[in-house]
């Protein structure tokens, strides 16, 4: 077996902010393959946070963002358990880094379900019609139909959005791997995006 040095365990920290003793162990169980222990312990962090999804969240932080001279602007609403992880640093800096994620990205919600109804049912209509006008037969149709909704909701929700600092992951990683790192509950709860000229 492959020996696991100290840089690798190193590499693996930097890429994942996870301790040093789940780097070694992930580096164990993935015959020293980084990228396999990324995905280990991503899977753990996932693990880790829905064993802490059901505690109460009573602190947090609300984060601004404003952008291109004061004509867009984000607020963010990040929840933890405790005064204490609301006041770390890696808990700032995600709620900076979300804050900035919205107002490039402009979501519709942080989950599907956030996304209104009467939204999903005008792109079904644009989507069929689209689909129908090429003569393709209804059952085909309601496949493409299908298809773009799901592409719309996922390109359209936070959680689902490919992070925009690093597009090889989604925001819910990057959640995940907070709470994996921090030990704690954390979720996004609201938010509110501004643009100067849009209606609402």
């Amino acid at each position: 077996m492959e020996t696991i040095s100290a840089s690798m365990v190193k590499q693996l920290r930097e890429k994942t902010g996870s301790g040093i003793m789940d780097c070694k162990e992930a580096l164990r169980e993935c015959e020293a393959d980084i990228d396999k222990a990324i995905d280990f312990l991503r899977k753990k962090g996932l693990a880790t946070a829905s064993k802490r999804a059901g505690r109460a969240m009573t602190e947090g932080v609300i984060q601004s963002y404003i952008h291109m001279g004061g004509k867009l602007g984000v607020l963010v609403e990040i929840n933890c358990e405790t005064d204490f992880v609301a006041k770390n640093d890696d808990f700032k800096e995600f709620s900076k880094n979300i804050s900035m994620h919205i107002a490039a990205t402009n979501p519709l919600g942080i989950k599907s379900e956030d996304i209104p109804e009467e939204v999903i049912n005008k792109e079904k209509e644009i989507y069929r019609a689209q689909g129908l006008e090429t003569g393709k037969p209804e059952n085909i149709v309601d496949k493409i139909v299908e298809g773009k909704l799901s592409k719309f909701i996922k390109e359209n929700c936070l959680l689902n959005q490919p992070y925009v600092k690093n597009p090889d992951i989604v925001i819910n990683d990057l959640l995940n791997e907070l709470i994996a790192k921090i030990g704690e509950n954390i979720v996004i709860r609201r938010f509110v995006r501004y643009q100067i000229g849009e209606t609402e």
